[in-house]
């Protein structure tokens, strides 16, 4: 439970978050992964079988082809790859000029049977945005599981020997997001531009490893990550820091503003971790969205404001946080 001391992330801002054009379709393909992280606010992991249904997919499929407006599909999970709907999406979005993230862990690519993906994603040129939440190994698997370093380092020589983060049209990125707090000695993630740097100077000397970007991603307190700080007794406090680290400037920036996301059910939301929170996207009478509506209606931008939480906090505070990284 919240404690009185956070003001409502609504009254912080002072005017409603207002919904831009709707130019990003952000899908969550269902909770099935090969991994179960530490701090995976979907709950996703290897006993999960939530995935999106051949009804949905198709939907999706024609979502996609409808709205030219759409510029980036951005597949997310669980591991995407392994749920339904995953190449149907893919190479929907292809077809329709439309960029496509893919967020993988690297690891799904030694399991049975997704060994072409590498190779798949060349062909589609699929952007990657994979998480290595940092470059010191102790500190990935104790975040992901034991030997999850080693499988991503050679996971990311594999796609740099493909092209990925060199050649301009094959996009490698990385996630960066701090280990859990375990006491009140809180912390934001560093300088995006100067941890980068590390990264590309570390994983380059010790593994010839080549990327694009880093990405910074505060932990917000939501699935996994909100049942840690509960246990700990850190939730309230952890609230408490964001809040007085918030940052008006970020506001502008934020993704929830100019994308839609989408659950395996085929619901709307303003972003995932609404998604997570059951926290859903409204129109401006109040209605609950579903794809199905958004196709009926012909129309997406039927969203006017942006649906708030207290861990809005945590997009908001210091450089900000999003799925593409710090905001500034």
């Amino acid at each position: 439970m919240i404690t009185s001391k956070i003001t409502p992330f609504k009254e912080k801002l002072k005017s409603p978050l207002l919904k831009q054009q709707i130019t990003v379709l952000q899908i969550n393909l269902g909770k099935r992964c090969n991994l179960a992280c530490s701090h995976c606010h979907v709950d996703a992991g290897p006993k999960r079988t939530e995935e999106l249904s051949p009804e949905i997919c198709q939907y999706l499929v024609e979502l996609i082809e409808k709205f030219p407006q759409i510029k980036i599909v951005d597949l997310t999970g669980g591991a995407p790859e392994m749920n339904y709907g995953f190449q149907e999406l893919v190479e929907a979005a292809r077809k329709n000029d439309k960029s496509v993230i893919v967020r993988s862990n690297l690891t799904i690519y030694f399991e049975q049977s997704f060994d072409y993906l590498p190779q798949y994603f060349v062909q589609n040129k699929v952007r990657v945005v994979a998480s290595l939440p940092c470059y010191m190994a102790d500190n990935v698997d104790k975040m992901r599981g034991n030997g999850v370093f080693d499988a991503s380092i050679q996971a990311l020589q594999w796609l740099n020997r493909l092209g990925y983060g060199t050649a301009p049209d094959l996009i490698l990125d990385l996630v960066y997001n701090p280990l859990l707090p375990t006491t009140e000695n809180f912390s934001l993630a560093p300088n995006q531009q100067s941890l980068e740097s590390d990264y590309k100077r570390f994983l380059k000397n010790n593994f010839n490893i080549d990327f694009n970007n880093l990405f910074t991603i505060t932990n917000l307190p939501v699935g996994r990550t909100k049942l840690h700080l509960e246990r700990k007794k850190l939730y309230a406090p952890y609230l408490e820091f964001l809040e007085a680290h918030y940052n008006p400037d970020t506001v502008g920036n934020l993704m929830c503003r100019d994308e839609i996301s989408i659950d395996y059910k085929g619901n709307i939301y303003d972003c995932d971790f609404n998604q997570m929170m059951n926290l859903p996207a409204k129109t401006k009478d109040g209605e609950a969205l579903t794809v199905a509506k958004l196709l009926e209606s012909g129309n997406l931008d039927v969203i006017n404001e942006v649906q708030t939480a207290a861990y809005c906090y945590g997009c908001t505070a210091g450089s900000g946080s999003s799925c593409g990284g710090a905001l500034l």
